[in-house]
């Protein structure tokens, strides 16, 4: 592979990770696992104003996250690729690992503080 083409996917690899970095796209992509939703829906289920859901939306089809399908008056959301779940799914999983073994640390120094008075 050319750097110049390695240099492109790193660029959208980037932009895609910066699409998914805030906690409400994490939110809606997470309500979108299951099927498509107008902004509406997805407002309300996620107790926020229709106007920031729409800029969070912008973003993640901008970034190819997600795409829109116009049935009638409605616009509805959907994942363009379930990979995304995936992926962040693979993420929750290493930050629990992570989270487990920060714990056991965090207990083990207790013993051994617990230990030494």
């Amino acid at each position: 592979m050319d750097k110049q083409t390695e240099m492109e996917i790193h660029d959208l690899h980037a932009r895609i990770c910066k699409a998914i970095a805030d906690p409400k796209r994490l939110l809606i992509i997470n309500e979108l696992r299951n099927g498509p939703m107008t902004v509406n829906e997805i407002a309300d289920a996620l107790e926020l104003s229709q106007s920031n859901t729409s800029q969070h939306l912008a973003v993640l089809r901008d970034r190819n996250v997600l795409q829109a399908d116009r049935e009638g008056a409605n616009v509805y959301y959907s994942l363009r690729s379930k990979k995304v779940v995936k992926a962040i799914d693979l993420l929750r999983e290493f930050m629990a690992e992570e989270l487990t073994g920060a714990t056991k640390l965090h207990k083990a120094a207790g013993r051994l503080a617990a230990a030494r008075r």
